[in-house]
């Protein structure tokens, strides 16, 4: 049964930031997620979840300008510095949540830069992460994006994420498994799960085109969750998706699932 957590970036939308744990607890999620959580104090965030009994599954390392285009910096060569600052105060707000899992965008590639030396940077950053991370009882996840949202993104592909998490060769450095992306960028969705389930630390859902509820859209997810529990997947299940209309009125598809947490 998928352990489901709402995200509060996209979803409740309806309500101001604050107020959107307790919408979501309302309609029985036990977890969420969101993208930043830095423009909030951690002692307010902290209030939230402890008053609605909720859990913390995932956040994002601060990613850089992103009211300019930016979408991470991880693989940025001449920002190391300010990559370890940022992780430095994710890892301030993951004590302060109870939170687990801290999800690190890699950025963007231009034309004509150089694609090994993005690399290599991504993989000396991502080294220092997971050292300071592991010390705090987090997992860092990395996430192939799909180019189609995210034009230039410089990690795209489930088995290219592998290989960079084995390379790193840090036990806290996971994939981070979006199926919306996986969809759009190389589909065979059940494979690549029992492909790869060992390497995966966060799974994340939506409707493939349009972003919208799970249900509709191209994908099976009944039969993807039922696959994801045969292979002992016991990890939160991130609800990422844009609600086509109200996000109470559109969670038919999850009542199943919520009302057995």
């Amino acid at each position: 049964m998928p352990r489901l957590a709402a995200n509060l970036t996209m979803m409740y939308t309806e309500h101001p930031f604050l107020d959107r744990f307790e919408a979501a607890a309302k309609d029985g999620f036990s977890g969420v997620e969101f993208l930043f959580p830095y423009e909030f104090p951690a002692a307010d965030l902290q209030s939230r979840l402890a008053e609605t009994g909720m859990e913390q599954a995932l956040f994002n390392a601060p990613p850089g300008d992103w009211a300019a285009g930016e979408r991470g910096i991880a693989s940025l060569p001449g920002r190391e510095s300010e990559f370890e600052r940022g992780m430095d105060q994710a890892l301030e707000y993951a004590a302060a949540l109870g939170n687990r899992r801290l999800h690190v965008m890699a950025g963007l590639i231009r034309p004509g830069q150089d694609r090994a030396a993005h690399r290599d940077t991504y993989l000396r950053n991502l080294a220092r992460a997971a050292r300071a991370a592991a010390s705090a009882g987090v997992t860092v996840v990395i996430e192939p994006i799909n180019t189609r949202d995210i034009p230039g993104f410089f990690l795209n592909r489930q088995d290219d994420a592998q290989a960079i998490c084995a390379e790193v060769g840090a036990g806290n450095l996971k994939v981070q498994f979006d199926i919306y992306h996986c969809q759009i960028v190389e589909g065979d969705i059940a494979v690549k799960l029992q492909r790869d389930m060992a390497g995966i630390g966060h799974i994340q859902i939506a409707g493939v085109p349009d972003r919208h509820e799970p249900d509709l859209g191209e994908l099976n997810y009944p039969y993807l969750f039922e696959r994801i529990d045969a292979l002992g997947y016991a990890g939160w299940i991130g609800c990422e998706y844009r609600p086509r209309a109200g996000t109470s009125a559109g969670l038919g598809w999850a009542r199943p699932y919520l009302a057995n947490h």
